[in-house]
Formats: structure tokens, sequence, C-alpha cells
């Protein structure tokens, strides 16, 4: 049942996917259509121009083109005046259209087919700069092949993706992209993950790693179990959320369109009334002017660069997050960021890495430390926890074999009894092999104490206490730096949230030098602690794995949630998603939060004040009778452009992130080349 779910969700994920690539297909048509309109029309208007200025027809012949083409090339915002007015949301394609109506109806044709000309020219230029993020997702589909080869009983077989079904083998050749997400069961390779993390360093995998459709195998083959299809898929997700976050609006752009629906009808009153004015001046060539200086305030008070203000701005801001492998999901989670003044971080596998390795063997008295490790390794050789693994890793790194017995078995909660080469061993927790053998509590006790803040692993030989095994969860070496950062940025409090005990919390918490840290939270608890921050006025960003502390994520502010696995990038409760597990992405996306709302005011001020200075400029005749509404266009357009221009300086914010990475990761390879070379040249 499970298989035919999946089988149908990625054919309707395709379905879609092949409705987006029409609906592109026909945008693409009619952009074609208008650009072919704009040649025709604006060569039939150059016509009448040159025919004026040479005078190579009679005045009543020349105007005839300059009709046709004005027509022409008028038609389409006429169009879209229509649709404006039906969803009574007049704005700039209105007032443009008013503007080259008046300018018909006054028989300056060649006005009005030039003034169509730039007005359709300028559409042209800002329909195509904000299809930044549709090409974005259409690279990002490309990514992932239409064909998966799979291994059906032995046997390779090429199938299109939408027959691929969850739990089948896919066979994936050095050179060739994944298709899908998965388990590798056989093989190992390096992946280039940038297209999803940002980082252009490829990362190593083998048997039982996680990878991912749309990333490419570079060095070896791999067989993998499919764990996601279609739009399942992280790569699917990750584009469905661009496509969303492109749709968003923050509040500041809604705000913005509501201002430009009341400046329509203000912008016309002021129009109306000048020409009024005018017509009842005594001065013939003040009345002569009326409709030429009607036309002028329409068009260099046209909205179009205010309208552009945030939405170019938030592209941009999307797409140098993008580069450092930050995808935002709405331009809202974006907006709220730069208001942040309490970030709340989980512990295990935020601020930490989540891989726990041994820190400190402390042995019982009159028990050697190698005697100790001998004897975890043989009770967990055959466990499946974290902390199992982590011991299994040490002694093969001190040379200490397991000595492959069967005879164990775990108690759940507890640990793992297992009768082994050196008597039977109980290893597990303290509280365990205190009820075991109530004798060996004074001794434990002592241990424990030196390793307070640490994961204890607790051996027991034949009823004698050997020791403790401390493990210790690494901190991530950039977190303190990141904390610092943020306080730099003027967040006022940082606060710990983990499930582990008090004297763990703590030494994690002092090394990193945070404000506040609760401890032994459960997730509801962890939600509660966050709605009180909220109700009491603070702006709270939290950081998380996406999953266990989903409610907490969905309560704040703003979510951000850490890494590629899991459910994380599609979960709902978060905002935000590191894809690169990279903490300093976190004071980054604050920051530029920050620079886009900066560059959002910037733009609205542009607008407003070249709006103001081109209504003084067409009020108080300043512009050319003849060729105002010609120039007042180019000035209407040049606005538009001033406004793109500032608003796609955020395409290069975070660029020397990328570079110094690059250059840190590049010196790292040299130094690991070198440390190499030096170990082969040493005499054996």
């Amino acid at each position: 049942m499970s298989q035919l779910q999946t089988a149908d969700t990625t054919e309707i994920s395709h379905a879609q996917t092949a409705s987006e690539a029409l609906e592109t297909a026909a945008a693409e048509v009619s952009g074609e259509r208008k650009v072919l309109l704009s040649l025709v029309g604006g060569t039939l208007v150059l016509l009448t121009l040159l025919s004026n200025a040479f005078g190579l027809l009679p005045e009543l012949v020349s105007q005839i083109p300059a009709l046709i083409g004005a027509v022409l090339l008028a038609a389409p915002l006429f169009l879209s005046a229509l649709g404006e007015i039906r969803r009574t949301q007049i704005s700039s394609n209105t007032l443009a259209s008013l503007a080259i109506l008046a300018a018909l109806m006054s028989q300056m044709y060649a006005v009005a087919g030039s003034l169509a000309f730039i007005l359709l020219v300028a559409d042209q230029f800002v329909t195509r700069t904000a299809r930044g993020a549709q090409r974005a997702i259409e690279q990002l589909i490309g990514l992932t092949p239409d064909i998966a080869r799979v291994v059906i009983d032995g046997a390779e077989q090429d199938l299109p993706l939408e027959e691929v079904q969850v739990g089948q083998i896919v066979r994936v050749r050095p050179g060739e992209n994944l298709p899908v997400d998965g388990v590798v069961i056989e093989g190992r390779s390096t992946i280039n993950q940038a297209s999803l993390t940002g980082e252009a360093v490829p990362v190593e995998v083998a048997v039982k790693d996680h990878v991912y459709a749309g990333t490419t195998n570079l060095t070896g083959g791999i067989d993998l179990r499919v764990t996601e299809v279609g739009a399942e898929t992280t790569i699917g997700k990750v584009t469905q959320l661009i496509g969303e976050a492109e749709k968003s609006k923050t509040p500041k752009q809604l705000i913005i369109e509501q201002v430009a629906q009341f400046f329509v009808p203000v912008v016309v009153a002021i129009a109306v009334v000048t020409w009024w004015a005018m017509i009842q001046s005594e001065d013939q060539a003040v009345r002569d002017a009326a409709v030429s200086t009607f036309v002028q305030i329409l068009v260099v008070t046209c909205p179009t660069a205010l309208l552009l203000a945030s939405p170019t701005a938030m592209v941009a801001a999307f797409a140098a997050a993008a580069r450092l492998g930050i995808l935002i999901k709405k331009a809202t989670n974006l907006e709220a960021a730069a208001t942040i003044d309490t970030v709340v971080m989980d512990k295990t596998g935020t601020m930490t890495t989540g891989v726990f390795e041994v820190s400190k063997l402390v042995p019982a008295e009159g028990v050697s430390g190698a005697d100790l490790l001998r004897a975890a390794v043989n009770g967990e050789q055959h466990s499946n926890h974290p902390l199992a693994a982590s011991i299994l890793k040490t002694g093969k790194a001190a040379n200490v074999e397991p000595d492959g017995t069967r005879d164990y078995e775990e108690v759940h909660g507890r640990g793992v009894r297992a009768r082994t080469s050196m008597g039977e061993l109980c290893v597990g927790r303290a509280t365990w092999l205190v009820e075991l053998n109530p004798a060996i509590k004074p001794e434990l006790e002592k241990v424990e104490a030196k390793i307070e803040g640490m994961s204890g692993v607790h051996v027991m030989k034949d009823g004698q206490y050997m020791g403790a095994v401390g493990l210790a969860d690494t901190v991530r070496k950039n977190t303190k730096k990141v904390i610092e950062r943020l306080r730099e940025l003027g967040v006022r409090q940082i606060a710990m949230f983990t499930g582990d005990r008090v004297s763990v919390a703590k030494r994690v918490g002092m090394n990193v030098e945070v404000d506040a840290i609760e401890a032994e939270c459960l997730p509801e608890e962890k939600h509660e602690q966050i709605r009180r921050l909220t109700r009491s006025g603070a702006k709270t960003l939290m950081v998380g794995d996406g999953i266990n502390d989903g409610p907490s994520l969905a309560a704040a502010d703003l979510g951000v949630a850490m890494g590629l696995s899991g459910s994380d990038i599609a979960a709902n409760s978060a905002g935000v998603a590191l894809m690169n597990d990279d903490l300093s992405r976190v004071p980054f996306l604050i920051e530029l939060s920050r620079r886009a709302r900066a560059i959002v005011t910037q733009n609205i001020a542009i607008a407003i004040i070249m709006a103001l200075i081109g209504l003084g400029l067409a009020t108080t005749r300043v512009l050319n009778e003849s060729y105002g509404p010609f120039l007042a266009g180019l000035y209407q357009f040049a606005t538009g452009v001033i406004v793109i221009a500032n608003s796609f300086r955020l395409f290069r914010f975070g660029e020397h992130i990328a570079e110094s990475e690059a250059e840190q990761e590049s010196e790292g390879m040299v130094r690991r080349e070198g440390s190499i070379r030096g170990l082969r040249s040493q005499p054996s």
C-alpha cells in the first residue's frame, strides 16, 4: 500500500512539474510575442518620427504608422489595466494606459507610440529580471535525472523516475547525478552536495550513509536503497519552498501595494486639476501644453518602482542566502530575522555535533585502563547504541579487537549482558549495575565524580566493578564565536535548551558562555519555555534539529532547522533550514535580514523622491512639450532600473564568507597533502 501511495505521489509531483513547465513555456512564448510586438510597433512609430523630421510624407499620411504602432504597443498595457480595474487593484498599468489614451485622443500618435514602446520594453526588462527564482527552480529540477538504474534480481533496468518506488535498489555510477534520496547499501564514493548545501568540498560516503537526489557521484559506484522519490526528496522539497518563497509577500510589501492603490487616484486627481488649470489659462501656449503635461504627470508618477522596492530585494536576498546553504521558506521569515533579540539553541546536534567520543577512561581501584577498555569493547560489540559505536571506534584505534562472542542480551533501557572470553560482562547504566550488585555503589560513586558532565558507560565483570568510560558530545568548533557574534549584533539573551542531564548541560553551556541553561527538558517543556519568552515580548529565534524540537520551532518568532537529514527541510515548523549544519549561518541570516530591510527602505525612498522630482518637472513644464511624454517614459524606466540595481547589491552580500571558507578549505587540503607526503617520505 505504501509503495502504491509513493508511486501516486511521484506521479502527482511529476504532473505538477509538467504543469509548471507548460506555464513557463507559455510565459516564454508570451514574452517572445511581446518582443516581436515591440519591434513591429517600434518600427512603425520610428517611420512616423523620421517622416516628421525630414518631411518625407504629408502630415496626415505620416501619422498612420504611428497610430497603428501605438495601438499594437499599448494593447498589452490596456489588457493589464482592465485586469487591475476588474480586481479593483488600480496600479501602474492603469496610469500608463490613461496617459497613452490621453495622447491618442489628442492625436499625439508618435508620442503615444513612443511612450507605449518604452513602457513595454521596461515591463519585459522587469519580468525577465524577476524570473531569477523561476530559473533557479528549473535548474534544481534539472539536477535530478529522469531515468534511474534500478537493480531487480541482480539485473540492472532503466526505469522512468515516476516508476521508481521506495525500498528499491538504485545503482549510480561515477559522474552521474543521483535520481533519488537513499541510504548507501554497497560501495564507497565521494559526493558533491554543493547543489543543496552550498559547500564546495565533496563528502565521503559509505554503507549506511544518507545520500540525496540532485547531488553528483564523483569517484565510485554505489548502490542505494530508495527512501524518497520525486517531490518528497530533499531537492524536491527545496524546489517547492523556493517557489513558495518567491510568491510570498511581507507585511511591508502588502502595505506598499495598498499605498500604490491609494497613490493612483491621487495622481490622477493632480493630473486632472493641472490639466483643468492649464486649459483655463489665457496663454495659448499653456493651453496647448495641457495634454502633454497631463500625460507626463501620469507617466513619471507610475508606482512601478515603488512596487518593485520589496520583491526585488527579497529575490536578491534569497539568492545570497542560498549561496551559503540557507533555505528561507517565505519572505516573512527573512523579515522576522531583523528584529531578533533572543536566541535559543538546542544542545545535541545543534551546539554540539551529536557524535559522542570517548573522553576519559576511569578504571576502578586495581583495574588497568587497558582492561577496562577491553571489557567495554567486548561487552558492547553487538550493540546498536551510539555510545557503543564510539567505544568500539576507540577500541579499534587502540588495537583492541572484540572476541566475537554471540552470547549476549540487551536489557532495554539498562545496558548489555554478555558472556565473553573475559567472563560475564555487564555494561550500561550505573543504576542498573548497582541493582545487580549493591556492594559496588561506594566505588561507583567515586568513579562517577571523576566523569561529571560526561555520559558514563559503566562496566562490571563477574560481579566486580571495573570502572566507567566517559563520553562527551563534541561542541562544534565555531559555537563560541557564533555566540560572540550574536551579541555583537545586539542579541540580548542566548539560551541553551536540552533534554540532557544538568551536569552535561552545564559543561557545554559554560564552555560556550550562554546566558541561560534549561536542562532535562521534554519537547513540550521546551515549547512552553519558548511560548513564555514570546509572551514576555522577546523576539525569539529557535535553532533545533527540526524533529523533536518541532513544537518549539513553530512557537518561536523564527524557527531554524539544522541539516539535510531527517524531515528538517519539509518541517512546517521551521521557517529557515541550514543545509550544511554551520551555526555561523545564524548571525549571517540576521545580518542579511537587516541589510535587506535597509535596501527596501532605500528603494521606497528612491521611488517616492524620484516621483516627486518627476512631478515637479512635469507640472512646471521643464520638459519639452512635444517630447516631454517620451522623456517622462525614459525617466520612469530609469527609476525602475535604479531600484532594481540597488536591490541586486544584495546578490554579493556574503560573498566574502564563501570565498574565505573556500580559501580555508584549500589551505587545509594543502596541509593534509603535505602531512601525507611527509609520512610517506619517512624511512620504514
